[in-house]
C-alpha cells in the first residue's frame, strides 16, 4: 500500500541530524538482524522509532553507510557501518567551499533537507516561506536560484534534483486552441461565466476535475476543486469517475453547509467536457428542493485544459504525492485529507508566497 507521509511518531528536534551515537545504535540493530531469522528481524519502522526519526531518514542512512562484510564461510552480505556513514556526513557538511553563502550554517542545510525530503516542498516554496517568518530557523537566507544551484551541486546533504517536484525540470506546455462546440449544446460555456471568475477578483469561483487511477489499478478516483482566486483546494476520494459520485460529493457538502452557505462558497464551477459533468442541470440542482440553483456550472472548450489552469497546476502537485499510474484505492480518506491540508498550506508563487489559507484569510479580513 502506498503512503503519502511517514506515520512514525518522532520526538527528535526538527531538522536535527543523526548523531554518531545514533549511527552506532543503528549499526547494532543492523548487525543483530543478520544473526536473527527473518521473521524475528526488526523493521526499518522499528529502527526509526528507536532513533526518533522518520523511516525515510533510516532508509537514506542505510544507503549512506552501506558496507559489504564477510561471513565465516567467506560469503559477502550487505550491512551498515556507523563510521562510514559518519565520514560521509562529515565530508558533506564541511566540503562546501569558503565562497558559499551558507558557510557552516548546518541548521539551514538540515532545515532545507527536512522541508524537501519530509514535507515535499520545492526550493521556491521554502524560500518564500522563510521570507515571511519573523523568527528565522537559521541564520542564512538565499535566493531561490541560489538554493537550486546548491542542490544541483550537492551542497544540501542527501538532496538532489531527483528529490524535487518534476525533478527540477519545469517546461511550459504548448497548447493548440481548438474551436468546437460543447458536447451538450445547451450547456453554459466558459465565455458566459461571471467576470469575477475570469478576473479572479473574488473567491467562490471554482474549477473542478477528476484524477483517475492507473490502467488496471481499480476505478477509484479523486474529485478536485480549486478556488480560482485563493487557490484553496478540496480533494475527495470517490469510488469511480461518474456523475453519480460527483453528485454525492456536492450533495453531501450542501447538506452539511446549508443551501445559502453552499451558494456563497460555490458561486460558480468551471468544468471540462468529461462524462461525469455533462448532466450540469443535476449539478446545479439543490438537494433542499429550492427552485434556486445552488451554483452555476460553466464548460471549457473541448481540448482546452489551459482554461482550467488552476486545476491543472494543482493536479500536478497532487501527482507529486500520488504518482500517475498509482492505485487511488490504496490511499485512505485520512491520507487524502492530509494531502488537502498540505495543498492549502503550501506557499504559492502566484500568491506572492502566501498559502491558500493565508490568501483566503486576508481577503475576508479586507486586506487583499
Amino acid at each position: 500500500m502506498s503512503h503519502l507521509y511517514s506515520n512514525t511518531s518522532v520526538s527528535r528536534k526538527k531538522y536535527s541530524h543523526l548523531s554518531y551515537k545514533d549511527r552506532q545504535k543503528l549499526e547494532g540493530m543492523v548487525r543483530s538482524n543478520h544473526l536473527l531469522a527473518k521473521r524475528k528481524q526488526v523493521t526499518q519502522k522499528h529502527m526509526a522509532t528507536v532513533l526518533q526519526c522518520s523511516e525515510a531518514t533510516v532508509s537514506r542512512e542505510l544507503k549512506k553507510g552501506r558496507v559489504e562484510l564477510m561471513n565465516s564461510d567467506l560469503t559477502l552480505y550487505v550491512s551498515y557501518s556507523a563510521d562510514i556513514a559518519q565520514e560521509a556526513y562529515d565530508y558533506a557538511a564541511t566540503n562546501k567551499g569558503p565562497a558559499l553563502k551558507i558557510g557552516d550554517d548546518h541548521e539551514f542545510v538540515a532545515y532545507v533537507a527536512h522541508k524537501i525530503l519530509e514535507e515535499r516542498w520545492s526550493p521556491d516554496a521554502i524560500i518564500m516561506d522563510l521570507k515571511k517568518k519573523e523568527i528565522m530557523p537559521s541564520k542564512t537566507l538565499v535566493s531561490t536560484r541560489t538554493l537550486y544551484n546548491y542542490i544541483s551541486k550537492g551542497y544540501i546533504t542527501d538532496v538532489s534534483n531527483q528529490n524535487l517536484p518534476r525533478e527540477g525540470n519545469q517546461t511550459r506546455r504548448t497548447y493548440r486552441r481548438v474551436k468546437r462546440a460543447n458536447k451538450v449544446l445547451d450547456a453554459p460555456g466558459i465565455t458566459e461565466r461571471p467576470v469575477e471568475s475570469t478576473e479572479r477578483s473574488e473567491p467562490g469561483h471554482w474549477e473542478m476535475d477528476c484524477i483517475v487511477s492507473g490502467k488496471g489499478k481499480g476505478l477509484a478516483a479523486l474529485l478536485t476543486l480549486n478556488d480560482r482566486m485563493t487557490r484553496e483546494s478540496l480533494v475527495f476520494k470517490i469510488a469511480r469517475q461518474t456523475q453519480d459520485e460527483v453528485l454525492k460529493v456536492l450533495n453531501r457538502l450542501e447538506r452539511r453547509m446549508g443551501r445559502v452557505k453552499f451558494s456563497e462558497m460555490f458561486k460558480s464551477i468551471t468544468v471540462d467536457n468529461g462524462s461525469e459533468f455533462l448532466d450540469w442541470k443535476a449539478l446545479i440542482r439543490s438537494v433542499t428542493g429550492s427552485k434556486k440553483p445552488r451554483t452555476r456550472v460553466y464548460f471549457c472548450h473541448p481540448y482546452s485544459s489551459w482554461e482550467r489552469g488552476t486545476n491543472e497546476q494543482n493536479n500536478g502537485l497532487i501527482r507529486y504525492h500520488i504518482p500517475k499510474g498509482a492505485a487511488i484505492k490504496d490511499y485512505s480518506h485520512a491520507q487524502i485529507q492530509k494531502l488537502q491540508e498540505w495543498l492549502n498550506n503550501y506557499p504559492r508563487r502566484v500568491l506572492g508566497g502566501l498559502t491558500a489559507y493565508e490568501a483566503k484569510a486576508l481577503y475576508h479580513s479586507g486586506r487583499m
